[in-house]
């Protein structure tokens, strides 16, 4: 009987032991997920933690003007930075850098900023994002999702501004609205288009205004990946 008892009480035991795992695993995979990680993971940000080098040419095109544009390398593990625009090269480590590299540092971030931003609204957690809404988006006057990035007036290169971030179903960026220091009316509109796939890493290569004949864009990206 003794045995009896201590083989029923093992078997419980056995049971509840799985049954908080089953729960612990149900509450993990129902974690519910922010915007901004939906937005990021759409964009492939899982495969963010194995990328070791990024390089892009960050160039503006005007009519039939076609932007010298400046080309960056980075490896974001090192946080180490390369920039070549014609003759100039310069490398630093953004954690050593001086002030003779505030000049390209600024450039970095803005472009680095346009490629990956769907990234940037899971790293800047000292900006605020706004509950979605549906609205008219201001190229395409499609309706989509819409959400407000907000940076605090401290800190940054460029403190107060506000991106009005316009995402399909899928969570993917369609369009944006940067709105300079918060200002209501808009400073630029831009379309994000000709996404590609770079080793997991979703991005826009296009960034048009609304006549056309403007567009951000990058040239000779490639991801790699450890």
């Amino acid at each position: 009987m003794k045995y009896t008892m201590t083989s029923i009480i093992c078997f419980f035991l056995v049971i509840s032991c799985n049954s908080e795992k089953k729960k612990t695993i149900i509450e993990e995979t129902s974690k519910k997920l922010t915007i901004a990680e939906k937005i990021a993971n759409a964009h492939g940000y899982e495969n963010w933690k194995n990328v070791s080098e990024v390089k892009f040419t960050f160039k503006v095109d005007r009519d039939t003007i076609k932007g010298q544009g400046r080309s960056w390398v980075w490896r974001p593990k090192e946080n180490k930075v390369s920039m070549s625009l014609g003759e100039t090269q310069i490398s630093y480590i953004r954690h050593e850098m001086d002030s003779t590299h505030i000049a390209a540092d600024r450039g970095f971030i803005n472009d680095k900023f346009w490629l990956l931003v769907p990234f940037q609204l899971v790293w800047d957690t000292s900006a605020t994002i706004s509950d979605p809404v549906v609205a008219k988006s201001p190229i395409k006057n499609e309706d989509l999702n819409m959400i407000t990035l907000l940076y605090g007036s401290e800190g940054g290169y460029t403190p107060g501004d506000a991106y009005d971030i316009y995402y399909d179903e899928n969570y993917m960026i369609k369009e944006w609205t940067f709105r300079q220091g918060n200002s209501e009316a808009p400073s630029l509109s831009n379309t994000f288009e000709n996404y590609r796939n770079f080793n997991g890493i979703k991005i826009a290569i296009d960034h048009k205004k609304d006549e056309g004949k403007w567009n951000l864009n990058f040239a000779d990206v490639s991801i790699t990946l450890d």
